[in-house]
């Protein structure tokens, strides 16, 4: 099963019908592995500025699923990027790519198929707290047995930006580096028992995350979004969030 449709199912799974929330983000997950499958289907360069003009027009899904469901701020964007000049999407777009913001929904959420797409062909950086296929910052830490019989998890990171993963050791903060235990602070509750909070009291920065050795059929990049209440008790202990998810938690 590829990533996209296990995002899919799990956000199904978890919304119900009762979560309008994470309706929309199974929606919105829908139309990124639309196009995602597009991209598979073009032979790309890697190279954003060249590869628009023969993808640009899969944005449109995207609008569609925000226009249909979305909160009204993000109706009203989708509805003047529909019928923006494609000159002015390719700019908002390629600024992005050039210096990703959390706060750019549209080009976050629409590039991030392609991100994943084109990732290792991309540059390396060395910073450990950054991607080191495309720079990104960490959207989300997660725990999994990487080998048979290991007492404890693995800790690897997921880029925002191209969805890459990278390991990273376990007690450090994902922002500023922080290795002093004294100074790194975690929160979970029993609703929510395989995410959690980790916090930094150094930098006062966080990014959730999720612990797939206590349940295995959990799908980080879905499950940090789900888990949405924790992020309401970080802001309130005055954390900032590393970098928000797609639906601005």
């Amino acid at each position: 099963m590829n990533f996209w449709l296990k995002q899919i199912n799990r956000a199904d799974e978890l919304a119900g019908s009762s979560n309008h929330l994470l309706a929309f983000y199974t929606q919105l997950l829908r139309a990124q592995a639309e196009v995602s499958e597009f991209l598979r289907s073009r032979t790309l360069s890697g190279e954003l500025a060249q590869d628009l003009p023969l993808f640009r027009h899969k944005l449109n899904a995207i609008l569609k699923v925000v226009e249909d469901d979305g909160p009204p701020p993000l109706v009203e964007h989708a509805r003047i990027l529909k019928t923006a000049p494609a000159e002015d999407v390719d700019q908002m777009l390629l600024a992005y790519w050039a210096a990703p913001s959390d706060t750019e929904f549209f080009a976050k959420s629409f590039l991030q198929p392609y991100g994943q797409f084109v990732a290792h062909r991309i540059e390396a950086t060395s910073d450990e707290t950054l991607c080191p296929f495309c720079g990104g910052k960490p959207q989300l830490s997660f725990l999994q047995n990487k080998e048979a019989g290991a007492e404890s998890g693995n800790r690897d990171l997921m880029c925002a930006k191209c969805l890459s993963t990278w390991p990273f050791r376990r007690v450090v903060c994902a922002n500023c580096g922080e290795e002093d235990p004294a100074r790194l602070g975690y929160f979970q509750t029993t609703a929510i028992d395989h995410v959690r909070i980790e916090a930094c009291d150094t930098c006062k920065h966080y990014l959730k995350g999720v612990d797939l050795t206590r349940l295995g059929i959990a799908q980080p990049l879905v499950d940090e979004v789900a888990a949405a209440p924790l992020d309401l008790w970080a802001v309130e202990h005055g954390y900032t969030k590393i970098e928000l998810n797609l639906i601005g938690l």
